[in-house]
């Protein structure tokens, strides 16, 4: 009778834990983002999914785009607790009363991108003060990232990655990318491939396959995906789309690229990546009229047959 009991009683603290720990997963869903500054411009991608365990799996859009035609756009991608990420863009979006300048600050009023990335900062240490201690509470990580960049007219274009604290670093021609989330599986690709001079098209394709061997590494990262492409003094993006689960040519293209360097060299996959063919068949402008950005949605799919 007391194996019987004990065994009741671990098989129910096992369940509970496991509630908690699907729990926790949910508050400290991680994904895989990155950002690419070439010379060319701005390359962002993003993946999707969300989950508190292997049977309670959602899709959440974390690049969110902001534009103000021919003045500014900016991107922000997020990593970590989503209802923080959440909590933090839409304040952002709405903006907030600063009482040091009585202004109503948001993303599109910054007078610069700097200040911009400072304001992201601000909403995120906002947040945490006022939610951290319920969090911690709960046994819940103030666990949250973000890639944030884009450009205003006039200025230079910028790319920041702002931590959990609110402080922010910046993405500069030596190291020409950033990446949150689950990122040590595509850091590799990313590594000796990318570089500042390289082709706009050819630093998105690297992006491509840097998610894939994140996708085949990391069950927590999956598609879809949604992708930004964003050329210098335009304040428009070229590109804005969502690669959808079962499109076949970027798992062809992008896992024959990934394995070509397991048989070879790995120096010689730039050089593949600017193959005219490989680059006819892929990721190409979108020509006509552009489509909403807020949410970004492009009914067009950039693949040719």
């Amino acid at each position: 009778m007391d194996k019987q009991c004990t065994g009741h009683h671990l098989a129910r603290a096992a369940a509970d834990n496991a509630i908690q720990a699907a729990q926790r997963g949910l508050a400290e869903s991680m994904t895989y983002c990155g950002g690419i500054l070439v010379r060319e411009g701005l390359v962002m991608f993003a993946d999707t999914r969300t989950n508190a365990g292997v049977d309670n799996i959602s899709t959440f859009r974390k690049l969110h785009v902001f534009k103000d035609p021919k003045k500014r756009v900016m991107a922000i991608a997020s990593a970590g607790n989503l209802s923080i990420s959440q909590s933090v863009v839409s304040t952002l979006t709405e903006g907030y009363d600063n009482p040091e300048t009585g202004e109503h600050e948001t993303l599109m009023n910054a007078p610069t991108l700097f200040q911009a990335a400072r304001r992201v900062g601000h909403v995120v240490r906002t947040i945490h003060s006022a939610e951290g201690n319920a969090l911690e509470a709960s046994d819940v990580t103030f666990d949250v990232s973000f890639l944030f960049g884009g450009q205003i007219m006039g200025e230079r274009m910028r790319l920041f990655m702002i931590y959990s604290a609110g402080n922010f670093i910046e993405c500069t021609v030596d190291t020409p990318y950033l990446q949150i989330g689950e990122h040590k599986y595509g850091k590799p690709v990313l590594d000796r491939a990318i570089n500042y001079e390289m082709d706009i098209y050819d630093a998105l394709k690297v992006g491509l396959i840097s998610i894939d061997s994140t996708l085949r590494s990391n069950l927590s990262v999956g598609l879809p995906i949604d992708l930004m492409v964003l050329r210098p003094d335009t304040c428009d993006p070229e590109l804005i789309y969502r690669i959808e689960p079962g499109e076949p040519l970027f798992h062809r293209y992008a896992r024959a690229l990934v394995g070509r360097p397991a048989r070879g060299p790995y120096r010689h996959t730039p050089a593949a990546l600017r193959q005219p063919a490989l680059k006819a068949e892929f990721l190409q402008p979108l020509p006509g009229p552009k489509q909403p950005v807020y949410p970004p949605t492009i009914t067009r799919p950039p693949f040719e047959a």
